[in-house]
């Protein structure tokens, strides 16, 4: 199955969806909009959506539905739709397992430089995005992605999520894009480079307003993709809530940038 035909567009690809698999109904209600949504604009997409959340800051934290029930929910997006999708993993034996549903796997910011995580994710020959540590500089990712390449494969992304300010704040450092296209094709994290981590609370909070600021810089930056977690009712989701894009604004903020790209390409 190769859904994956980003390359065959001017556009930038979007990868969206929810943060994670509540159940089969929020899935394919949330892929069915999206999916109208960019094929109307001639934008490639990938759905996402976590079939499972480790990396948690409370105990009492929603971390899933169940795995291969999860999982299911994917390949049924991916069957009833006929696109791509992509899953985050957490530890070696979720790539054995999640490679049989998904096209893409993803290595969550805090295990990037985890070698034994990205190597068998690349052994499976799927697609590997690699988010940018919050803690790494982007000329640092050369390494992660020459790991992927030296297993033999070289279907490989950059995702920049933003890097640590403080103890509760990111910021985007559009250097980066530049700089990390040298070593692969770059997709900004628009959702999670907005987080407001290490919350008293222990839940994670947001600058969801400031979603079209980012989107906009990464696409005037020659971006190859763009990472925008949303849900038809962010207040509600069981995770990441607070820097999602609400589901009822993004066809209008994908118009616009798509607007935005097609000035941009004619420099």
């Amino acid at each position: 199955m190769n859904k994956l035909k980003h390359t065959d567009s001017n556009n930038f690809f979007l990868i969206a969806g929810p943060c994670a698999i509540e159940g089969e109904d929020m899935a394919l209600r949330i892929a069915e909009k999206v999916v109208s949504i960019t094929n109307k604009l001639n934008i490639p997409y990938i759905f996402k959506g976590s079939f499972k959340k480790a990396n948690r800051s409370r105990i009492d934290s929603f971390t899933g539905i169940g795995d291969e029930k999860a999982l299911k929910i994917l390949r049924k997006v991916s069957e009833t739709f006929d696109v791509p999708t992509l899953t985050d993993i957490h530890k070696e034996s979720d790539a054995t397992m999640a490679t049989e549903y998904v096209d893409v796997l993803q290595i969550p910011a805090f295990l990037v430089r985890q070698t034994d995580l990205v190597v068998v994710a690349a052994k499976t020959g799927k697609y590997v995005n690699l988010k940018k540590g919050q803690f790494m500089s982007p000329e640092s990712m050369k390494h992660a992605v020459q790991k992927v390449k030296d297993s033999h494969n070289d279907k490989v992304w950059l995702t920049d999520r933003g890097t640590m300010f403080g103890y509760q704040d990111l910021v985007v450092d559009m250097r980066g894009i530049p700089t990390m296209k040298q070593f692969a094709p770059v997709v900004l994290d628009v959702t999670h480079s907005l987080q407001q981590p290490n919350q008293s609370s222990g839940v994670t909070g947001g600058r969801p307003d400031m979603i079209e600021t980012i989107a906009r810089a990464g696409v005037v930056n020659n971006v190859d993709g763009l990472f925008i977690e949303t849900h038809f009712n962010p207040a509600e989701a069981k995770s990441d809530g607070a820097n999602m894009l609400d589901l009822a604004h993004l066809e209008g903020l994908l118009t616009r940038l798509v607007e935005i790209r097609q000035c941009v390409n004619r420099f």
